[in-house]
């Protein structure tokens, strides 16, 4: 969630006193690899496309929040992972249901640093443009999830789709001052943290629709509420016929660390209603076998979590060509 915490500001600027916000361009291809950022696969009649928006990173310790330091390096290694710097994955879902397109996450653009803003040239990889989308849903009003509604010229990224985000949320980030001083990050970066999300939603303030956490958005399409993380997150469930995909949202970040080693993500606003609605999800994914989605994992993010006798394990899903 948190991307270059000594200094990187995202695409969306602020003065010292936050009293202006500006856009940013994306940064170029020029340092690039243009690997695939999109996977495709079905849920039943669903056809479902993962699109990378590209990936955030960094410290271990705030994505792993109780872990004892030294466990964490050593759990990191075995891993093959660097262990002063973690890289999360941005993963949004592109889902069809009924002639209609639906992105489940608008991804954070570069709100979050500059190796974000790729979803825009995975949807044109794929034949689609912004104006093809239908409907966005959002899990939770993190930049990292809505960073990409905001264009840098102000106006809304997806002209012709409704937005939808959990009215919890909005009422802690949009209508009330949030108190971040929970997260464990410098106080410079909360400030941003928050005038990024309110920059990203303002296009929108005037006819968001704000859904309760638990309710069906579209048949095929229902949310499942698991406050803790924010005060509204929801996790998503896809289904159709006998197929099932649950999208975890930020229950997790990294499966090495959230999955395979029960640590706590220091930005969960509430840590134990979080930790509870982790292990509610999980067993239920974990009993029903279900395909997951996580936001953050590996690309292309697909997998299945088994029970443990200490906690779980992440098993990814084998590549479909």
């Amino acid at each position: 969630m948190l991307t270059a915490m000594a200094g990187a500001s995202g695409a969306l600027l602020t003065n010292p006193l936050l009293g202006t916000v500006a856009a940013q361009p994306a940064p170029g291809p020029a340092t690039r690899l243009d690997n695939a950022g999109h996977y495709r696969f079905t849920i039943g009649d669903i056809a479902a496309t993962v699109l990378s928006d590209g990936n955030i990173s960094g410290p271990p310790t705030v994505y792993a929040g109780d872990a004892p330091e030294a466990e964490l390096e050593e759990v990191l290694r075995r891993a093959f992972l660097p262990t002063d710097l973690m890289t999360l994955n941005l993963n949004t879902l592109l889902l069809e249901i009924d002639g209609r397109r639906v992105l489940l996450e608008a991804g954070a653009g570069t709100t979050m640093g500059p190796n974000g803003g790729r979803l825009f040239a995975n949807l044109e990889a794929i034949g689609l443009s912004r104006s093809d989308i239908d409907l966005v849903v959002i899990s939770h009003t993190h930049p990292d999830h809505v960073g990409n509604l905001l264009m840098p010229d102000g106006s809304r990224a997806f002209p012709r789709a409704t937005v939808m985000a959990p009215r919890a949320d909005w009422a802690f980030f949009i209508e009330d001052e949030p108190d971040l001083s929970y997260m464990p990050v410098p106080a410079e970066f909360r400030q941003r943290f928050a005038a990024n999300i309110r920059a990203s939603l303002e296009p929108f303030a005037g006819d968001i629709e704000l859904y309760e956490a638990g309710t069906e958005i579209l048949p095929g399409l229902t949310t499942i509420a698991a406050p803790g993380h924010t005060p509204g997150m929801a996790t998503f469930l896809v289904q159709s016929g006998r197929e099932q995909l649950l999208l975890t949202a930020d229950l997790a970040y990294h499966p090495v660390v959230n999955i395979d080693r029960n640590w706590r993500p220091g930005p969960d606003r509430d840590a134990e209603a979080a930790a509870q609605a982790r292990q509610r999800i999980f067993d239920q994914a974990a009993a029903d076998r279900m395909l997951v989605l996580g936001f953050h994992y590996p690309f292309p993010g697909l997998g299945r979590i088994l029970r443990t006798d200490n906690a779980y394990a992440w098993v990814p899903a084998g590549w479909q060509f």
